[in-house]
């Protein structure tokens, strides 16, 4: 229907009606052409009163032109207008000259909604398939530099919390494994079990720490988990300084830091993406993996000289104190700046519903397993490394200190390298890193001379932690909000929790058949479960992985068709 100060517009050759009745397709095409026809520029028509004659604004690029209007609708009648008038053409402007056709003013665009994958994007506009959400804020740079993250305010003041922090840990890690050793006269044994003890509460409770860290407000678990691996460094620095420390000391707090472990490990993890959003969530994590490796160099080297100088004892009391940092970033934040998602009620099967939701997700599968078997036999560097730098090369421990060093750059190097992505990891990325993080470990397990294998460790610690950063940012990124916490902590317990396993079959080969054994031993399994991987993504069954998940499929059928496009040009030249 049309309104009072609207005329209908009709094809051209068709009968118009008036207000008096039908006119004729002849009268209407006349009415049509006539203002087409130049009149004498001596002869002006008048404007019509009340408008100007002014050139209309500049069309935005790629939109119509408006088409010439007819003398039924260049003029809509008022409810006044005279029959008379509506026959009347107006009378037509030059030739050389553009019609005053009044454009509307086109209304604000309604905002889009990156995160609906139905919604139409324009060109250069970032998606999910693109490694963004659609939760930042509007003018926000879509990329940004290495140190994108540290905009946040919120995220730098937990990160100043988490460089203090890892540095404290490293420093506890060095002056743990003395005091054992000063405990237990020299004892290897004593220092394997307090690691196991350790690593043993991932193993057993990891699934249950994904469970809390999606039942309540991760800031408030963070800080209880950081504030109770303080009190247990205080207690053994305590121990330590009074000269009662004994072994199963060690061994029960040792014991109590895996389980506050248990808890911290999947909140901070997911606790992350709160504070960053997705957008910025993998330069988020690589910086974090960054700040650890940093720290990994600068820690040990502190713990060395002030154990030298004051003793294991007040090490423990640094670290407890560092704790400090990390609280205090914690409790400063703006909570109106974070974008928490809303904690899960309790219920019966929460842990057996964050189980089925990976196992119904083929993706999130394959990076479990891939970097299940990276982590429990190619990456245990503190066993194999140790052993081929003392046996194969048969130097001191400054030796394999420096040997720690140069695989923590690398590290150190791969984090930062992997800052500057700003799209979301593939698994066919995750599958090419997997395949050269193996043939480098070979590559090192078979080096010649001692510097040779230290030149070496240092791509390999870039692709460790380059596929480690990586892993992480696909599995937080392609999960429920409400999930996260729950699949973090079962990634968690695959890439932590099964150290306690790969590490002992690593030391028994290197023990049998020699210390290089363990290196290339661990570089040809990660190779061959990076090229299982592979298989099992080409394999998928046709939609279950798209390229948004990052499948090897689309890849592989875009060569075949390049292929065939050579083939058949080649053919049609012949």
């Amino acid at each position: 229907m049309t309104s009072a100060n609207e005329t209908p517009r009709e094809p051209e050759g068709t009968a118009t009606r008036g207000p008096h009745g039908r006119r004729s397709a002849r009268t209407a095409r006349a009415a049509t052409v006539l203002p087409l026809t130049p009149k004498p520029a001596s002869t002006p028509a008048p404007a019509p009163a009340g408008r100007s004659r002014r050139r209309p604004a500049a069309r935005p690029a790629g939109r119509a032109r408006a088409a010439s209007p007819s003398p039924s609708t260049c003029e809509p009648p008022d409810a006044e207008t005279s029959p008379k008038k509506i026959a009347t053409p107006p009378a037509a402007a030059p030739a050389d000259a553009e019609l005053d056709v009044p454009v509307a003013p086109e209304g604000p665009r309604a905002p889009r909604d990156l995160d609906d994958p139905a919604e139409p994007r324009e060109p250069g506009e970032p998606g999910e398939a693109d490694g963004f959400g659609g939760d930042g804020e509007p003018g926000e740079p879509r990329t940004g530099g290495m140190f994108r993250s540290l905009r946040n305010r919120n995220y730098r003041l937990y990160a100043a919390g988490q460089v203090v922090s890892n540095t404290g840990t490293w420093m506890q890690r060095i002056a743990q494994d003395w005091l054992v050793l000063e405990l237990a006269h020299g004892s290897g044994t004593a220092l394997g079990i307090t690691t196991g003890l350790q690593f043993l509460p991932m193993l057993l409770f990891g699934l249950w720490g994904g469970v809390i860290a999606d039942r309540y407000p991760k800031r408030r678990v963070m800080m209880l988990a950081q504030a109770s691996m303080g009190v247990l460094a205080l207690i053994l620095g305590l121990l330590a300084v009074t000269g009662a420390a004994q072994v199963w000391h060690v061994y029960v707090l040792a014991f109590g830091l895996g389980m506050a472990t248990v808890i911290d490990n999947p909140t901070r993890q997911s606790f992350v993406v709160e504070m960053v959003g997705n957008r910025d969530l993998p330069n988020a994590i690589a910086l974090n993996s960054a700040s650890f490796n940093g720290a990994r160099l600068v820690g040990p080297a502190v713990a060395g000289v002030l154990i030298a100088l004051i003793g294991t004892g007040p090490v423990f009391l640094v670290n407890a104190a560092s704790f400090g940092a990390v609280l205090f970033g914690l409790y400063a934040m703006r909570a109106d700046e974070l974008h928490p998602a809303d904690p899960v009620k309790r219920a019966k099967g929460q842990l057996r519903e964050g189980l089925r939701y990976v196992r119904g997700r083929r993706d999130l599968m394959l990076v479990l397993i891939l970097i299940g078997f990276l982590a429990m036999f190619g990456m245990n560097f503190a066993t194999t490394v140790a052993l081929v730098a003392k046996e194969v090369f048969h130097t001191d421990a400054s030796a394999f200190g420096l040997a720690s060093s140069m695989l923590a750059l690398g590290a150190l190097s791969g984090a930062l390298l992997a800052a500057r992505r700003v799209t979301k990891p593939r698994l066919r990325f995750l599958v090419a890193v997997g395949l050269l993080f193996g043939a480098l470990e070979v590559a090192t397990g078979l080096m010649p001379t001692y510097w040779s294998f230290l030149v070496l460790l240092v791509p390999t610690g870039i692709a460790m932690m380059t596929i480690m950063t990586a892993a992480n940012a696909t599995m937080q990124l392609t999960v429920a909000p409400e999930m996260r916490g729950r699949v973090m902590g079962l990634y968690m317990f695959v890439f932590l929790g099964t150290n306690p396993l790969g590490a002992p079959a690593i030391g028994w080969l290197s023990e049998h058949f020699g210390a290089r054994t363990g290196l290339v031993g661990g570089g040809l399994i990660s190779v061959v479960a990076a090229f299982a991987v592979g298989v099992l993504a080409v394999r998928s069954a046709p939609g279950r992985l798209t390229g948004e998940d990052g499948a090897i499929r689309p890849a592989l059928a875009r060569l075949r068709g390049r292929a065939a496009a050579s083939a058949g040009s080649g053919a049609r030249s012949a």
